[in-house]
C-alpha cells in the first residue's frame, strides 16, 4: 500500500504562537502547519481562546479556531468533532485525511471520533510537572497521561520531538514500532550588517517560558554564586509566564536585582540580538522535550548548558561538542564557571554549535511530519528518526 498525499489535516493544540505562554511546542506546530499549508494542504488547527484572541483567523496559511480555556479546550473541541461527523458546528467542513492530537500532558481524546486516522504529537512526558496543577489534578492528569492514555491510543500513530521523549513513550507502554522522532526546525536568525559584537563583559542568557519546571531560579542561584569571582556578570531573561513575580522576587532576595534584566517577551529580531551578545545560554529546565532555544542559541556560537535529567537536551546538546550537560546545583555553577572563564573552550563549543544549527529548518520537518502523516493516511505505521 502506497502513501498518497495528504490533502487535509486537523491539528489540536491548547494554545497557539499567539497564547502568552506559547512556547516552543506551539511553534513547532505553528511551522510545521504553516509548511503543510504552503505545500497545498487544508490545515485547520483548534485552540483555546485567550484575551484579545480572535475566535477565527489564518495564520500562515493555518485556518485557526479558538474556544475554551486552559482545560475547556479538551471538552470543546472534542463536541466540535464529534458534532462535526454529523454535519454540524465549527468543524463541519473540515474532512481531515489525518488529525493530529498535541498531548501536552492531556490528549483531545480524537481517537474517539477519527479512530486510526489519529496521530499523537507528544513532546515529552510530564510526570515532573503534573505537581504544580494541584494534589488532585496532578493524579488525575498523570494517570489520563500514563495509563489512559496509551491504552486508548494503543493502535495509534505517536510522532515525537526526540530520542529520549521516544523512549520515555516506551517506559509508558507506548510500542516503539508507532513511534516516529519527528524532530524541530528553526526559524532562520536575522541577518545583522555588520554583525553585533559579543559583549565585551561576562553575559549569560535564559530563553524559556517562565514557568515553574524550567527552574530559572537555578540560574539566578548561580549568578549569585558566581558573581563575587566573575565581575559584571549578568543575566538577560528572555521570555515570560505566570512564574515571572516569583522570579523577580527570587533575584531580590538574592540581592541580584542589578545583575540581572528580565525583559519579558521579545520580538523576533530583539531575542537574536541579545542571544549574539551573549557569551552562554543556560537552560536549566527540569524537562525538555528538545529544546528549541538550545538551537536557536546556538545560531550565534552561543553553547548551551543545562541538566542531562531534563532527557531532551541530551538529544539537542552534544555533550562536550556543541554544549555541556551537567547533573546537578553545583555542577551547573562550575560548568558554567568554567564556560565562562574559558574563552578557548566556549568559542569550540559556540563554533561546533553554529555549524550543528545549520542541520535544521522548518522545511526539513515538515517534510518528515509529512512523510508521517501520508504513512498513515494509507493505514501504515512509521518508527525511528525521520
Amino acid at each position: 500500500m502506497s502513501a498518497s498525499p495528504v490533502r487535509s489535516v486537523l491539528l489540536l493544540c491548547w494554545r497557539d504562537t499567539g497564547h502568552p505562554q506559547g512556547g516552543g511546542s506551539e511553534t513547532y506546530l505553528q511551522r510545521i502547519g504553516a509548511q503543510l499549508a504552503a505545500s497545498g494542504a487544508e490545515v485547520t488547527l483548534r485552540t483555546a481562546r485567550y484575551a484579545g484572541a480572535l475566535r477565527r483567523e489564518v495564520v500562515d496559511g493555518v485556518h485557526v479556531q479558538r474556544a475554551g480555556g486552559r482545560y475547556s479546550v479538551y471538552v470543546l473541541a472534542l463536541l466540535a468533532m464529534a458534532a462535526a461527523r454529523i454535519g454540524v458546528g465549527p468543524l463541519r467542513r473540515v474532512r481531515p485525511d489525518v488529525v493530529v492530537d498535541t498531548q501536552n500532558g492531556l490528549p483531545f481524546m480524537s481517537r474517539l471520533v477519527y479512530g486510526r486516522k489519529v496521530v499523537v504529537l507528544v513532546h515529552h512526558c510530564h510526570r515532573e510537572q503534573w505537581p504544580v496543577a494541584g494534589p488532585v489534578m496532578s493524579r488525575v492528569g498523570w494517570l489520563v497521561e500514563s495509563r489512559l492514555s496509551p491504552r486508548i491510543h494503543r493502535r495509534n500513530q505517536y510522532v515525537t520531538v526526540s530520542l529520549p521523549s521516544a523512549r520515555d513513550l516506551a517506559l509508558l507502554g507506548v510500542d516503539a514500532g508507532r513511534v516516529a522522532v519527528v524532530r524541530n526546525g528553526v526559524d532562520a536568525a536575522p541577518r545583522v550588517t555588520p554583525p553585533a559584537p559579543r559583549s565585551v563583559t561576562p553575559r549569560i542568557v535564559v530563553l524559556s517560558r517562565l514557568v515553574p519546571h524550567k527552574q530559572i531560579e537555578d540560574a539566578l542561584d548561580a549568578v549569585a554564586r558566581l558573581r563575587p569571582r566573575i565581575p559584571g556578570l549578568h543575566l538577560d531573561v528572555l521570555g515570560d509566564g505566570w512564574w515571572a513575580g516569583r522570579l523577580v522576587e527570587h533575584a531580590e532576595r538574592l540581592g541580584i536585582a542589578e545583575s540581572v534584566t528580565f525583559h519579558g517577551h521579545v520580538d523576533h529580531s530583539v531575542k537574536h540580538a541579545l542571544l549574539q551578545r551573549s557569551w552562554v545560554h543556560v537552560l536549566p529546565s527540569r524537562k525538555e522535550g528538545w529544546g528549541l532555544a538550545v538551537v536557536e542559541a546556538a545560531q550565534h556560537g552561543v553553547p548551551t548548558i543545562g541538566y542531562r535529567s531534563s532527557g531532551g537536551l541530551t538529544d539537542s546538546i552534544v555533550d562536550g561538542v556543541t554544549g555541556v550537560l551537567v547533573d546537578d546545583r553545583d555542577d551547573l555553577v562550575d560548568g558554567l564557571e568554567r564556560l565562562l572563564t574559558d574563552e578557548v573552550l566556549r568559542e569550540q563549543l559556540g563554533t561546533k554549535a553554529a555549524v550543528r544549527s545549520g542541520e535544521f529548518s522548518w522545511t526539513q520537518s515538515a517534510d518528515a511530519m509529512r512523510t508521517v502523516l501520508a504513512s498513515v493516511a494509507a493505514g501504515q505505521l512509521t518508527s525511528g528518526v525521520i
